[in-house]
């Protein structure tokens, strides 16, 4: 399980990331440096968030496929939590787009989770475990 979870964050996070330089390219030739920084502020906001949840994840495995769900939704929780409060702080900021960051995690987000269903439709995962333990 954990070498799933690990090879389905690494397809995903690369694809992301060339998604992520095309948004700071465009950022940047669309609102200049103030959209270059909020488009990079905002690759980094997911980076973090989709780690944090790859590294829950992976932990909950190690656990037990109830831990694992119960991680899941832990992150959930935390990072709707923690964007809220970015985005409530930072919602009058001058120092860089907020439209373009917005943007900008949104589209991030948008081609991760695409990505990783691609690749979880993909990869061959076993539902009944072949040892035979109940």
């Amino acid at each position: 399980m954990l070498a799933n979870i690990a090879s389905m964050a690494r397809r995903s996070a690369t694809v992301t990331a060339a998604a992520a330089a095309v948004m700071v390219t465009l950022s940047a030739v669309l609102a200049g440096q103030k959209g270059l920084i909020g488009a990079a502020f905002a690759v980094g906001v997911v980076a973090a968030f989709f780690g944090l949840t790859v590294l829950a994840f992976s932990l909950g495995a190690r656990v037990s496929p109830q831990a694992m769900a119960g991680a899941g939704l832990a992150t959930y929780v935390v990072k709707i939590l923690a964007l809220l409060v970015l985005v409530s702080a930072f919602q009058n900021s001058t120092a860089f787009s907020a439209s373009l960051f917005g943007l900008t995690v949104l589209v991030l987000v948008l081609v991760y989770q695409a990505a990783l269903v691609v690749t979880w439709r993909r990869t061959k995962m076993l539902y009944v475990e072949p040892d035979g333990e109940r």
